[in-house]
């Protein structure tokens, strides 16, 4: 007597059990590729790679723009100040500056082919008139056409509770004017892009997010940079570009010349759909005097693109 499958009378054969698996298997498979069809890819990120006019401040601000543009760079993000002539210091963008002040030095970072990104507020929240510059510096950006204003500071001594009430009175500001505030690490308690991310994620407002300074999070707490930007990744709106050492001596220096690994610091923001400012504030080599000669900053300044597009390349084109 011969068994067969229940409701018919073909014989289970090896060959059958075969065709009945190989028949599953594509229908398996047909299922898989509608489904992977039917599931968005990620999108790489659109590293907008930036040089900062900080690292010329030794120099004119105008020879840090000319610089700038020579070096190759499509973007650039605004320092604090600049050495001007007879050795007086300047302030890149005044914080009580009328916006169409803003406007006409963005007017001028254009004419070179240079798009501004961000610009330091240089207050902290916390201060005094920490309210009222940042309200101005969102107008002059605003003006400017520039997506991002960077700010940093210290939450201790109850700043935790100030630095909420006054993100949150800033964020619909921000938000009206297309303009996002960024938070980077500068010791204490925010040191971390976690610790700020946490504020972040709790104030839950689209103008108010992350920027990640690697080279801060290694220099003033001695913490490992790359775990910290995963737990932070989807806060990160923009990168201040600082590698650091330890050995042989401790010093902040151009991306490249420390011990931070930027492939796999990138790495977890390398397919976010978004634009995302690498804002090079450090370009130079440890252990060496500073560069003499605005030249000189101009080759480091190329350097430093060079390896960073390099890095955004290899991680993006990888298999």
């Amino acid at each position: 007597m011969k068994h067969g499958v229940s409701g018919s009378s073909a014989p289970i054969t090896r060959r059958r059990l075969l065709a009945a698996g190989a028949g599953m298997g594509a229908a398996l498979g047909g299922a898989c590729t509608a489904a992977a069809q039917q599931a968005p890819a990620a999108r790489p990120t659109e590293f907008q790679i930036a040089c900062m006019t900080y690292v010329y401040r030794s120099f004119p601000l105008q020879r840090a723009l000319e610089g700038i543009a020579k070096s190759g760079y499509r973007y650039v993000a605004w320092g604090t100040e600049h050495l001007e002539a007879e050795g007086r210091k300047s302030p890149v963008m005044p914080a009580d500056a009328p916006p169409a002040e803003a406007k006409r030095l963005a007017e001028r970072c254009r004419d070179l082919g240079l798009q501004p990104l961000m610009m330091f507020s240089v207050v902290y929240p916390e201060h005094k008139n920490g309210l009222d510059a940042l309200k101005r510096r969102i107008e002059q950006a605003h003006a400017a056409g520039m997506p991002q204003v960077l700010t940093f500071g210290h939450t201790e001594n109850g700043g935790g509770a100030l630095w909420r009430e006054r993100f949150a009175a800033l964020g619909p500001l921000a938000r009206a004017a297309g303009v996002t505030l960024v938070i980077k690490q500068h010791g204490g308690e925010t040191g971390t892009g976690s610790a700020c991310a946490k504020f972040t994620r709790e104030l839950r407002d689209e103008a108010v997010k992350v920027n990640f300074d690697a080279g801060n999070v290694m220099d003033y707490l001695d913490v490992d940079p790359i775990p910290d930007l995963k737990a932070c990744a989807d806060e990160v709106r923009s990168f201040c570009i600082k590698d650091h050492r330890n050995f042989p001596k401790d010093q902040d220096c151009g991306p490249g010349f420390g011990e931070i690994d930027h492939y796999r610091l990138l790495h977890p923001v390398a397919f976010t759909g978004r634009k995302l400012p690498l804002c090079c504030e450090n370009i130079f080599p440890p252990l060496l005097p500073t560069p003499a000669t605005a030249e000189s900053v101009d080759a480091l300044a190329r350097r430093a693109r060079e390896y960073l597009e390099d890095v955004v390349r290899g991680l993006q084109s990888a298999p």
